[in-house]
C-alpha cells in the first residue's frame, strides 16, 4: 500500500473513508469555506464513493498557515496531491472560488494525461465570463465582513460571533483576492463533461453567465438552475446529492472510466 505524504493529510479530510469505493468525487469549497462544507456530501455518497473535501490552508485547524492568493497556485498544489491519490475514477465539484479551482485543477490533469470523469461547476460564471470585481479584497475588515452577510455564506451563529469572524478575516480576504485576480484565456478549454448549478437569483452569476461554461468544454455542458441566490446549494443539498448519485451511477457501472494516475 502506497503512503501518501503527511502534508496530504492537511488537505485532504475524509469523513467516511471506504475501501470498496468505486470512484472518486474532489470538492472544493468555496471562498472563506472549509473542507465540513462537504460533510452532507460524503455521508450521502458513503460508500460507494470516496469523497475528498479539500481543506485549503488558513483555516480552521490550518489557520497557522498562510493562506494561499492565487487560483494557479492552488490548482498546482491540488492537482500534484491528486496524482498520489490511490487511483480510482475522480470527479471534481467545486462551489463558487471552488469551481475555478476545479476548472484549473482539472485542466492540468488532462494536460498531463490524466482522464477526469466529470466536473460540477456551482455558483460561478464561466472562466473567461470576466467581470469588473469590487475588489472586496482590498476593503478594511469591515467591508469584508459586510460582503460575506451579504451573500449568506456563513451560518448565523457563525455570522454573529465577532471573535470568529474575525479569526476568519486573513483567510477570506485572500480567498477573495484570489477570486478577483484570476484571469481566463477564452479559449481554455477541458475534454471532460461539465454539469453546472446555479441560483435564479444569485447576484455574483447570471443564467447567462453559467452557461457561458460550455465555451469551455469539448464535451457536453449541462445547466440546472436552482431557486435562491448564491448559496442555493445550502438549501437543495438533496437534490444536488441525487445529482451526483446519478452521474455515480452511470459512470461506475459497465464503463468505470479511467483512473487518475502518476
Amino acid at each position: 500500500m502506497s503512503v501518501l505524504p503527511a502534508d496530504d493529510d492537511l488537505w485532504c479530510r475524509r469523513y467516511h473513508p471506504s475501501p470498496t469505493a468505486t470512484a472518486r468525487l474532489v470538492c472544493f469549497p468555496h471562498a472563506g469555506g472549509s473542507a465540513p462544507f462537504y460533510l452532507p456530501v460524503a455521508t450521502a455518497l458513503s460508500p460507494d464513493v470516496d469523497v475528498v473535501a479539500v481543506q485549503y490552508p488558513g483555516r480552521q485547524e490550518r489557520r497557522a498557515e498562510q493562506p494561499l492568493t492565487d487560483v494557479d497556485a492552488f490548482a498546482e498544489r491540488i492537482h500534484d496531491l491528486l496524482l498520489r491519490q490511490p487511483p480510482l475514477p475522480v470527479t471534481l465539484f467545486g462551489h463558487s472560488l471552488g469551481a475555478t479551482i476545479a476548472f484549473e485543477t482539472v485542466r492540468r490533469l488532462e494536460a498531463g494525461g490524466s482522464e477526469v470523469t466529470h466536473l460540477f461547476a456551482s455558483g460561478r460564471r464561466a472562466p473567461s465570463a470576466h467581470r469588473e470585481t469590487r475588489c472586496i479584497h482590498r476593503r478594511d475588515d469591515d467591508g469584508i465582513l459586510a460582503e460575506v452577510r451579504r451573500l449568506n455564506g456563513t451560518v448565523t451563529s457563525v455570522l454573529g460571533d465577532q471573535e470568529l469572524m474575525r479569526a476568519a478575516l486573513p483567510s477570506l480576504r485572500a480567498d477573495y483576492q484570489a477570486a478577483e485576480t484570476y484571469r481566463c484565456a477564452p479559449d481554455a478549454i477541458v475534454d471532460c463533461p461539465v454539469t453546472v448549478l446555479t441560483g435564479d437569483n444569485d447576484t455574483e452569476t447570471t443564467v447567462p453567465e453559467a452557461q457561458a461554461w460550455e465555451r469551455h468544454t469539448t464535451s457536453t455542458c449541462t445547466v440546472h438552475t436552482f431557486p435562491g441566490g448564491h448559496f442555493f446549494i445550502t438549501a437543495h443539498v438533496d437534490a444536488i446529492t441525487a445529482l451526483l448519485k446519478e452521474h455515480f451511477a452511470r459512470t461506475t457501472g459497465s464503463d468505470r472510466g479511467t483512473a487518475i494516475r502518476p
